[in-house]
């Protein structure tokens, strides 16, 4: 291939990804957006509320990882916020009629939680009181995180009432174990930070 071409196709391309890469794109502005291969819909839309909270939950997570004392527990978050890149753009594409969902989240990644829970636990006295989320900022960190994560399965469980089986199968599974994972790495921050649980006790 000439030079010269070769040079127009990467300009052409760069230009394209330039158009494809602009922020602002004032599609938005009366209230609608459009789904990943779909129709536009109303920001509210549950559909848009649960792919948004799970990406609020990601969030949540960049900012427990931003801690220099979350540097063990990093491999392992920055693991569960591609998971959560991937549930994302699942619950933002509506399947075609006739096609089934593009299940990018599987069991298989439910099993892999559960096992971090069980090697984690191993390092915990048992839990015998209910507990206050409080304790070092990476527990507090995990334990907004938790909140989080809670809010999105509510938020995934309205959506399936709304549009069936249109949605990943084992979304809700998955937000619940990473919800029950997150709950034993906010403990587990703070027993290598040397902080009791603060446990609640009814007055």
């Amino acid at each position: 291939m000439p030079r010269s071409i070769a040079r127009g196709d990467v300009h052409r391309r760069s230009e394209e990804m330039s158009t494809l890469m602009k922020i602002y794109t004032k599609t938005g502005d009366a209230g609608e957006t459009g789904l990943f291969g779909g129709p536009r819909v109303r920001k509210d839309h549950a559909r848009i509320e649960a792919f948004g909270t799970v990406d609020e939950l990601n969030s949540q997570l960049g900012v427990a990882r931003s801690l220099a004392v979350a540097a063990a527990f990093d491999p392992l978050l920055r693991r569960v916020q591609a998971d959560l890149f991937e549930l994302g753009a699942q619950l933002a594409t509506p399947p075609a009629p006739g096609r089934s969902v593009d299940e990018r989240i599987t069991a298989a990644h439910v099993t892999v939680l559960e096992a971090e829970i069980d090697a984690l636990e191993a390092e915990l006295a048992p839990l015998t009181h209910f507990i206050l989320p409080a304790g070092t900022a990476l527990a507090a960190a995990l334990h907004v995180a938790r909140t989080v994560c809670r809010r999105a399965e509510r938020r995934v469980v309205t959506l399936a009432a709304e549009v069936g089986d249109t949605i990943p199968a084992n979304a809700i599974e998955y937000l619940n174990r990473l919800g029950d994972l997150l709950f034993v790495l906010a403990r587990v921050a703070n027993h290598r930070g040397g902080v009791s649980d603060d446990q609640w006790i009814p007055t």
